[in-house]
Parts: C-alpha cells; structure tokens; sequence
C-alpha cells in the first residue's frame, strides 16, 4: 500500500500520480484499488511508469475530482514548513508536517538494477512505509514534492520516522509525469558515459565513453574524473548520475573534469535522450 494525489481530472476521469514502487508488484497482473478522501474505493488502471524516476501515473474511472496545485520546488528554501499527506502503516488521511531540512539530497533507492535516482528534496516530517507517493506541500498547500523514500540506520536496515524522509522536488517529476500522460513512457538524460563503480576517490570516474554520444562529441576522455556538474560538487557516481537526471534531455550543462594527463576543464554537453526503465 501507499498514497497518491490527483494530478488532473475531467468530467469522466482523474489522473492519480504515485510512487512506481507503489504499484510495480501489479505491473504485470493484478488489481489497483484506491480508496478516496472520501472512503470510496476505486479500480485504477495504469496509464505508464517510471523506475528510473520512482514515477507511476494511473486513471480511475471518476471526474471532478480536486487536482493538488502544482508549486515550484526550485524555490524552496531550508527551513521552510512542509506537510506530508499520506497512509503512513495504512492509517488513512493522516498529515504530518515539518521544515525542508536539506535539498538537492542524493538519494538512490529501490533493488539493484531497477533503482531510482533522486535529486531529492529532505524534510523531517514524518515519513513512515505507506506514505510513499503522497504529496509534500508547502505552506500555501502548493504541491512541491512526491514522497518516496525514508532513510534507513545500516545496522539491521531500520526504517521508520527518523527525522529523514525524501520527497522527489516537483519541478523534476512533472515533465516525467507530463511524458507518461502523452506517450505512455518516459526518458530520460543521457551524458553517454559508464562510471567506473570500483572507484573509491572523490568524484566519479569515467570508465568507458559510448562513441558518437553527448560526452564522446565534446571530447571528453575515458578516465576523467567528474568533479562538478553545473556548478555542483560531484563527490560519488551516485551524486553524478543522480545531478544529470536532474535535468531534462536536450539540456545543455557544463561538466568540470579532471583529465587523465592531471590537467582541469569544463565541457558544455547537451544531454541526450534515452526511454526510461
């Protein structure tokens, strides 16, 4: 189980937007049932799906419904007051709320092989397991976020409200939702790069550069060292994979590199296309 908002509706139906890892178990067969505000439960069919971005969009059969109004998570501040909505451990219609206590947080969740990358927005209200895919709003209950994900403590994998929970910034979210409305999928950036993931210095190392992509266009060599993606510091291939998805494909971003002859230099990339998972 987990929480959901709606996006749109029409006279006949509503678009809920939802975590992906909310739904991916009823992906291949089964049954979506959404209980309203107003505890009436509908059938939801799924419209498409992202993991890369941990994004579901699905439709149920009811209209004029209330859509959430969207806001502009670039323009959050630290310190600023959230509130969570949500079924946090299935209780139903519950709010919590709190302050945005970092942004632009890496975060990477899920399995391997089908994990997301979250440029993430940090808040510490109250996130627990049902929460995933409900709204995060700020003051003006403008929606900001899409909450995903609770850290964890490594010893023994503890989940639960500890002060940490993420919610996916909105502002990233509505062009992966607005793909999936359109087309029924999703893409994403592509730099055209494979990091080499035994590397254990600062910064994200190239290991391999796909011939005739954005990076190997602008010559960058395999062996550099990725230090800064538009300004931002990249101290792990976490941090790199998860600043390129922040942007969208065709966006050109300058990307400060450590050669492999020890020299320094920015190269302006204009991101690829490739489908999401």
């Amino acid at each position: 189980s987990g929480s959901g908002f709606i996006y749109s509706t029409s006279k006949n139906s509503s678009l809920v937007v939802t975590n992906n890892h909310v739904i991916s178990s009823a992906a291949q067969g089964g049954t979506i049932r959404g209980e309203l505000n107003s505890g009436a439960f509908e059938v939801a069919t799924i419209v498409g799906r992202d993991s890369a971005y941990d994004i579901a969009v699905l439709r149920i059969n009811r209209g004029n419904l209330r859509a959430l109004t969207l806001g502009d998570s670039s323009k959050l501040s630290i310190g600023e007051p959230v509130v969570a909505f949500g079924s946090p451990l299935g209780l139903t219609g519950t709010v919590t709320s709190g302050i945005v206590s970092a942004l632009n947080r890496p975060v990477t969740a899920g399995d391997l092989g089908t994990e997301s990358y979250i440029d993430a927005i940090q808040t510490d209200a109250s996130i627990n397991p049902g929460n995933s895919g409900g709204p995060l709003v700020d003051g003006k209950g403008a929606l900001v976020g899409i909450n995903s994900a609770i850290a964890t403590l490594s010893s023994g994998g503890t989940s639960g409200s500890i002060g940490l929970g993420f919610s996916i910034p909105i502002n990233q979210a509505k062009r992966v939702i607005e793909e999936i409305i359109a087309t029924g999928k999703s893409s994403r950036p592509f730099l055209g790069v494979n990091f080499d993931t035994t590397f254990t210095g600062q910064g994200a190392r190239i290991l391999r550069v796909v011939a005739g992509e954005p990076a190997a266009r602008v010559g960058i060599p395999a062996g550099s060292i990725i230090r800064e993606i538009e300004g931002r510091r990249i101290n792990d291939l976490i941090a790199a994979i998860v600043r390129i998805r922040s942007f969208a494909p065709g966006d050109t971003v300058k990307v400060t590199v450590d050669l492999p002859n020890g020299s320094s230099s920015t190269f302006s990339v204009t991101l690829g296309k490739v489908d999401s998972n």
